[in-house]
């Protein structure tokens, strides 16, 4: 009776392990840690999961199948999330988009959606398409939707879901491509080269004074307008940063103007700030490093008629434009432009 007891047991132990879990058990390792949490959430689901000192974690999630945002501070990914899978995540936030990979169960569903990441930033590269002729620029965005096309087809091993949606959202996104560099243009015709630049008074620089467009003049001011929250604005730091310190000394002055608002923070112009100092802190921003009063509102950004970024602007000693819609730090283009001036 014994034995039968005790084989009834073992029988029991081993139907309920082969039982698909109904749950997702996630951990990682993130080196250089930007936050104490992660976050992962989509619209209509949201779990905080602690972060060791170490940068490990690990936890448990019940969720419905589908696309998420993991968030580690102000920068995040895409996760795919089914429950049953066991997913491993490894990350260095210096280079988070370029490292984030996933092992385990169900990992090449979002390491799919980190390469398809990686692959749209590569092919749809501002700089060089604004410097095609429209014909030109054309024919470039329809080989980036073959391009892209053939990626998302490719592996039959990817679910259909994350498939379908990257196919439905390759025209609205070469769409709004299309209409950033119509904009882009007619704002180069109406802010030319030569003009007098639009200012800004005022603003709150990162030690806790005001800094003024006029009290740079006699210098050139190359001036990107970013945002805590934007990856790309974030893709570009690494390439300032060597950038300033190539012309430290030299005739320019580099300004760093955050847009950060109520709206990309909860809400709370307080909460917006305190996230622009944190991430000038954490990240050892350079420069000048300053805060429009009111982000998207602001007169500067209005008058330059801002309505992307990453935006780069270089203005002239005089504190005439010399480009409105300048390159990247990460363009050959700028150093050219550099040169122009007899920077």
């Amino acid at each position: 009776m014994k034995k039968i007891v005790y084989f009834l047991l073992v029988l029991t132990i081993m139907s309920c392990q082969n039982e698909p879990k109904d749950y997702v058990s996630i951990s990682g390792q993130i080196t250089d840690k930007n936050s104490d949490s992660v976050v992962i959430r989509n619209r209509t689901y949201s779990k905080t999961i602690a972060v060791n000192e170490d940068g490990s974690f690990s936890d448990t999630l019940k969720v419905e199948t589908g696309t998420y945002s993991f968030y580690d501070g102000g920068e995040s990914t895409s996760i795919f999330l089914k429950n049953g899978y066991d997913l491993t995540v490894t990350l260095d936030t210096k280079m988070f988009d370029e490292t984030v990979k996933y092992t385990g169960n169900g990992a090449e569903q979002s390491n799919f959606l980190a390469e398809k990441s990686l692959l749209q930033e590569k092919m749809l590269d501002l700089d060089e398409l604004l410097l095609l002729d429209s014909i030109s620029r054309e024919e470039k965005f329809v080989s980036i939707k073959t391009a892209l096309t053939e990626f998302y087809n490719a592996d039959k091993s990817i679910d259909t879901s994350i498939v379908n949606s990257s196919l439905k959202s390759i025209d609205p996104m070469l769409s709004s491509y299309r209409r950033y560099i119509d904009a882009d243009l007619a704002m180069k015709r109406d802010l030319p080269k030569g003009a007098p630049s639009p200012t800004f008074e005022n603003y709150e620089n990162f030690n806790g004074e005001t800094t003024s467009l006029s009290d740079l003049k006699g210098k050139y001011v190359y001036i990107d307008v970013w945002a805590t929250w934007c990856g790309p604005c974030k893709a570009e730091i690494p390439s300032l940063k060597k950038v300033e310190k190539d012309y430290h000394g030299k005739n320019i002055a580099f300004v760093s103007m955050s847009i950060d608002d109520d709206r990309s923070h909860g809400g709370s112009w307080e909460k917006a700030n305190e996230d622009w100092k944190k991430m000038v802190s954490e990240k050892e921003l350079g420069g000048i490093q300053i805060f429009a009063p009111e982000g998207w509102q602001s007169e500067f950004v209005k008058n330059y008629k801002i309505n992307g970024i990453p935006r780069f602007i270089l203005v002239d000693p005089e504190g005439n434009i010399v480009s409105a819609s300048a390159p990247r730090p990460s363009s050959d283009e700028l150093i050219k432009l550099f040169d122009e001036e007899n920077i």
